[in-house]
């Protein structure tokens, strides 16, 4: 399965469209995605922090807790995966055993940055790490991975340096082995022009929902193949669980709540089906036998 969807995610790579990359959280939002025919999802370092830890995207997440959840994700799902990785959890060492982690618990691509994380640094147009620094992490991660349909994406902030110093950083990475380019910070088309402009290899678009970027058609033509607006999914998730505990502690009556998931839908998310039908093959006795006549006296 795992082969599979990174073969799938190569060929929605090498395609000439640009796709929506939507952000997933769990197994059931995942199979939402699947089932609603995205072509790929993405596991944000930020809402792996909120799920796993109740923290803020403050850096703080293990590569153990991120594994996990990407293992549980994609035992359930079968569509593609790319995770954000962050800095890979260190220097380049540490990237190769994120690389080699995340590869075995089902990633389908694999985001490496070259920002300088930290709660005094982080968030849009933060430092970046050296150009040496950041081209031996994509290095490294290209050494690690054991399937080579395995994406590796070198990610830079646009906003954190002139256009200049981003492109010879896209360079430097795509000449380092990257599969593609993840870009964050772009401000508007005319800035996308000046970076993608020789880029070679295949681009994410972090777009944090800004209508500069909603045609898909349109950011197609600059080489993006992969947009992502940003993790809205996991935040109307929050704000649904929100409204409906406060509404139970205020005392509304269970036939009042609304927004619930029908149980059709419930019942098809969790492949209730297939459940019914591995249980009427293992756990129930042959049709006319009877188990308590079976028992014997010891």
């Amino acid at each position: 399965m795992k082969a599979a969807a990174r073969q799938k995610f190569r060929t929605v790579l090498s395609g000439g469209n640009c796709v929506q990359c939507v952000s997933v959280y769990d197994p059931l939002s995942a199979r939402i995605a699947q089932d609603l025919e995205f072509e790929a999802g993405i596991i944000g370092g930020s809402v792996a922090s909120m799920t796993a830890m109740g923290a803020p995207d403050l850096n703080v997440l293990t590569l153990t807790e991120l594994a996990d959840q990407v293992r549980r994700v994609s035992r359930a799902a079968t569509i593609p995966l790319v995770i954000d990785a962050d800095d890979g959890f260190g220097n380049a060492l540490n990237v190769m055993r994120t690389i080699q982690e995340l590869e075995y618990a089902g990633a389908s691509a694999v985001t490496i940055e070259d920002s300088l994380l930290g709660g005094a640094t982080h968030g849009a147009g933060q430092s970046l790490i050296s150009l040496d620094e950041g081209v031996g992490k994509i290095r490294a991660a290209i050494a690690a991975r054991q399937d080579p349909d395995l994406v590796v994406i070198a990610r830079t902030d646009a906003a954190a340096a002139p256009v200049g110093d981003i492109r010879d950083r896209i360079d430097a990475y795509c000449r380092a082995g990257a599969d593609a380019i993840c870009l964050v910070g772009v401000k508007n088309r005319q800035h996308l022009c000046a970076l993608s402009s020789e880029v070679a290899k295949p681009i994410m678009l972090v777009t944090y929902g800004s209508p500069e970027f909603a045609c898909l058609r349109e950011i197609g033509r600059y080489g993006v193949r992969l947009r992502v607006e940003g993790h809205f999914p996991f935040f109307a998730a929050l704000q649904a669980v929100h409204d409906t505990l406060k509404a139970i502690r205020q005392g509304v009556p269970a036939e009042r709540l609304t927004g619930l998931a029908s149980k059709q839908l419930i019942r098809r998310l969790t492949r209730a089906a297939a459940y019914d039908d591995w249980g009427k093959a293992f756990l129930l006795p042959p049709h006319g036998v009877d188990r308590k006549k079976e028992i014997r006296p010891s």
